[in-house]
């Protein structure tokens, strides 16, 4: 669905495959946050998807002028889950606000996995 927005100049529509991608390229700023993950989960694997595809790992639903945003995330090992998901909350929220003009009222985050870092024999990262 898109969003109407009038003016004396004309007509601005906002799709929802605009506000998905504003939401994973600013979730994507947020430390600890390795990228996001497919919204379909199938026999327990997560795809990490590509800067292409970050939209994919979003889902946004409108009613009464309000946004809704889903996100599927994979965070790095060894981070503070919580404080992940909170920064990426207020950080998706700011952003499309700011950017479209439309009332974000929630922001939804599910952690779909965890990135270990690879770690050489030596205890030093590759």
């Amino acid at each position: 669905m898109d969003s109407d927005n009038r003016n004396e100049l004309g007509k601005v529509a906002i799709g929802d495959e605009v506000i998905a991608t504003l939401a994973g390229a600013a979730a994507m700023e947020c430390y600890g946050l390795v990228g996001m993950a497919s919204r379909r989960i199938t026999d327990g694997f997560v795809e990490l998807l590509g800067r292409d595809n970050w939209s994919r790992g979003v889902e946004v639903k409108r009613e009464n002028n309000e946004v809704y945003i889903a996100l599927h995330i994979i965070v790095s090992y060894g981070v503070r889950i919580s404080e992940v998901a909170k920064n990426v909350m207020e950080k998706v929220k700011y952003t499309v606000e700011n950017v479209t003009g439309l009332k974000v009222a929630r922001v939804d985050v599910s952690v779909q996995g965890v990135q270990l870092s690879k770690v050489r024999p030596g205890g030093q990262k590759r």
